[in-house]
């Protein structure tokens, strides 16, 4: 195979096995436990935003300044994004149908976010893939062992992110399979990504660190502007604990799989 077959070939084997075993993950457990599966999710968001792009970003970037005004650009943006979402529900058919159940008495899901959260890490998930994409053509345009070494690590640090992208989805009000067709798309980034950086890998590459510092702004921003804000309706010391626990195991998950796979 040439190398431009083995770089689509892992981008598009990655990808997809990442998510479909998140998918696994996530809808084998039962519906109750998808809220206090959001609480590890928010760990594993801030995890691989703080632990894994960030630093990868800001060794990539020329400037920490510019780095840091990216990843503050970025939330900025996902904050209009979201209110541009919030309009769009609220001046819409959304709208007129939610208000036709409440005149009938119709009680409506609260712990819903009417796709705020899905669109935000959507789109964080796919400029993630897309990058992930970039390294692994990268990777195999160096060394055909790198470049398997570094696609099997991206599987293995995508698949606890992934679960995360799929309960964040169901907690946003998607179906279990719209979830699993939005990560699967999205997923397609990474081949995308690959396809492009081997026609054309200096250019791509002065694009790394702005597409992290976007990235991770967007897992920042759902985590600490619509996911965490919920776990606070729950006030009681068992539920804050357990919340604490679950995020901690989140992070954890990030963090351990970078102990065991090492820097490739």
């Amino acid at each position: 195979m040439s190398t431009l077959a083995w770089i689509l070939t892992a981008s598009l084997f990655g990808g997809v096995l990442s998510v479909c075993s998140a998918a696994f993950v996530a809808l084998n457990a039962r519906t109750h436990w998808v809220p206090m599966l959001i609480s590890y999710a928010i760990g594993a968001l801030l995890g691989a935003a703080f632990l894994e792009i960030l630093p990868e970003a800001f060794t990539k970037a020329e400037s920490m300044q510019r780095m840091a005004a990216t990843v503050l650009f970025g939330i900025m943006l996902f904050f209009v994004l979201e209110k541009l979402v919030l309009w769009r529900h609220f001046h819409g058919e959304e709208y007129e149908a939610h208000a036709v159940e409440h005149e009938q008495g119709h009680t409506h899901d609260k712990d819903h976010d009417y796709g705020r959260s899905g669109l935000m890490i959507m789109v964080g998930d796919t400029f993630h893939n897309f990058v992930d994409g970039i390294l692994i053509a990268a990777a195999f345009m160096a060394d055909f062992k790198l470049g398997a070494v570094t696609a099997l690590a991206i599987i293995a640090h995508e698949i606890p992110q992934e679960v995360g992208d799929f309960l964040i989805l169901l907690h946003s009000g998607y179906s279990k399979r719209q979830a699993l067709i939005f990560n699967l798309i999205s997923s397609l980034a990474t081949l995308i990504g690959g396809f492009l950086a081997y026609f054309a890998l200096r250019t791509m590459q002065d694009w790394i660190p702005f597409i992290l510092g976007l990235a991770a702004a967007s897992m920042i921003y759902v985590a600490v502007a619509d996911l965490i804000p919920g776990l606070h309706k729950r006030t009681e010391l068992k539920a804050t604990l357990q919340q604490v626990i679950l995020i901690g195991l989140g992070i954890g998950s990030i963090w351990l799989t970078k102990l065991l796979l090492g820097d490739v």
